[in-house]
């Protein structure tokens, strides 16, 4: 009989069937109380082909487990308690987040329960011999968005750097500029968070498999860091560079991404290439066998106590959570009242189009006002109740505008701004449109104040949630064009927020207690 042979016959021995039914009901437990969470994983996995290899995470996670599944006879499950209490912890996360509506943190504490389930089911040992195929599940997360605004910046930089370099003048406005032979643009599908979030995925699992000194896998996972984030700058600049060399005929399609996918495989297979110099060769079940080879048997009872124990442990939030929703929903639909814009400010007509691109509200406000001597003032409202993820006053999917749209966003920055005694944080974006520039102030209305930070007014929202109370929210922008300078639309929109800041707040309040 073989080694590999004789170790699975030991580990069949070592999980008796009563065994294997109480740790599968352990590990099934999230997926029965979190299911929602589990479902909007795949969601994102089935709509985003960024995300699209989440698919085969649970596989490699499952193989790599099943390599070194002697470890099972030689460490049996010995139950921890203390790993309840995390379990708790991290549910209490998911919790939180799932009040806050915050989607990438309730998946993330979704699949660290796994990892967290096995240290409870399987002991310290055990669990620590299993590490990495753990949580390596933590890469089926869609997680990334928060990157691309850098990314796309960085690439802007770096192109525009390139190409002057090479002598070719550029004329840039934010992540826009033009060349002799035409205008280019990094948007979402330039920033490479596509090629990053493979490249960290596959350089972590390759660095797990091919070395076992923690620096080497340390320094390669680095390397899968910065490579693709150079890369896809090179990319960039090389596509920019062959549409101009060719009169805009290449390089500015469908061929655009092709030419990118097939560059980013070629920078991967580098890496590999230069990463394999340094390889280890590596027999994880060997080393598993010489950590431990007396481990005592696993208890049946203390095993089914655990797996009893942590199915009550999974069971206990989103419990909490159901009887807070029905306790805090608010069945009123919301309703804007009227916002008593001070006399010297007097309805006029709209300065142009543009809508924020904002997920759908439960009711709107708009409306233009002008006053002797100053530019003329746009007000815009989005309020939310009972918010979800598809309905949200703070999301990643609000923007100042859509990437198609005819409006783009040039920049921006945080403003404070004193009104009386009152002194204002807000958001000032620079738009660009068919009609000329604007000034876009904004800030969210988070629990009855003002906010501009999405992290804090999400904790803000948390909070009002697990007091029972309201989850209402809203978005608050005012506008004013400007020609060359920017100067006399700030001077229009404070004297307009100094006169009417208390009206606006009002109706929000008006209509938060309705």
């Amino acid at each position: 009989m073989t080694d590999t042979a004789a170790r699975d016959k030991d580990a069949s021995r070592a999980l008796p069937t009563t065994a294997l039914l109480l740790i599968a009901l352990a590990f099934l437990a999230p997926f029965l109380f979190y299911f929602a969470t589990a479902k909007s994983i795949v969601e994102v996995w089935n709509s985003s082909e960024t995300f699209a290899h989440g698919y085969i995470i649970v596989p490699i996670s499952l193989w790599l487990v099943w390599r070194r599944r002697a470890n099972f006879a030689a460490l049996p499950p010995a139950p921890w308690w203390p790993a309840v209490g995390l379990l708790l912890l991290v549910g209490a996360g998911w919790m939180l987040a799932r009040m806050g509506e915050v989607q990438v943190v309730a998946q993330y504490a979704f699949v660290a329960m796994f990892p967290v389930i096995a240290l409870a089911m399987f002991g310290r040992r055990l669990a620590w011999s299993l590490a990495f195929p753990l949580l390596f599940l933590l890469f089926a997360v869609p997680f990334g968005e928060i990157f691309i605004g850098p990314l796309i910046e960085f690439t802007a930089d770096f192109t525009v750097w390139a190409v002057q370099a090479t002598g070719i003048p550029v004329l840039r406005n934010g992540t826009r500029f033009e060349l002799p032979t035409g205008s280019w643009s990094v948007v979402t599908a330039c920033s490479g968070v596509r090629y990053l979030i493979s490249s960290v995925t596959i350089g972590c699992l390759y660095a797990y498999l091919t070395y076992r000194s923690t620096t080497r896998r340390v320094v390669f996972i680095i390397m899968s860091i910065l490579m693709p984030i150079l890369a896809n700058g090179l990319r960039a600049y090389m596509i920019v560079m062959i549409g101009h060399y060719s009169d805009m005929a290449l390089a500015t399609g469908v061929d655009h991404l092709i030419y990118g996918w097939i560059f980013f495989g070629l920078v991967m297979f580098l890496m590999f290439w230069v990463g394999s110099y340094w390889r280890q060769d590596t027999d994880a079940e060997a080393q598993a066998l010489s950590a431990a080879a007396h481990a005592p048997a696993t208890r049946p009872g203390a095993l089914r106590n655990m797996a009893l124990a942590v199915v009550a442990a999974c069971a206990l939030w989103p419990v909490f959570v159901k009887y807070n929703d029905a306790a805090t929903l608010n069945p009123n639909p919301a309703k804007l009242g009227a916002i008593a814009v001070a006399g010297t400010w007097t309805a006029a007509p709209a300065f142009n189009t543009w809508l924020p691109f904002y997920l759908p509200a439960d009711d709107t406000y708009s409306g233009a006002f002008a006053q002797a001597g100053l530019a003329p003032v746009a007000l815009k409202v989005r309020y939310y109740r009972n918010q979800t993820r598809d309905k949200a006053v703070i999301s990643s999917s609000n923007r100042m505008a859509g990437e198609k749209d005819a409006f783009h966003e040039a920049g921006g920055a945080l403003r404070s701004e004193q009104f009386g005694a009152r002194t204002l944080v807000l958001h000032e974006s620079r738009m660009q449109g068919p009609t000329g520039n604007f000034l876009v102030w904004h800030w969210l209305w988070i629990d009855g104040q003002p906010v501009t930070n999405a992290y804090l007014g999400k904790l803000r929202q948390a909070k009002v949630k697990l007091m029972f109370g309201s989850d209402d929210g809203a978005a608050v922008l005012v506008s004013a064009p400007y020609g060359e300078q920017p100067e006399p639309a700030r001077q229009a929109l404070h004297a307009f927020l100094e006169a009417n800041l208390p009206a606006i707040e009002t109706s929000l309040a008006s209509a938060r207690s309705h």
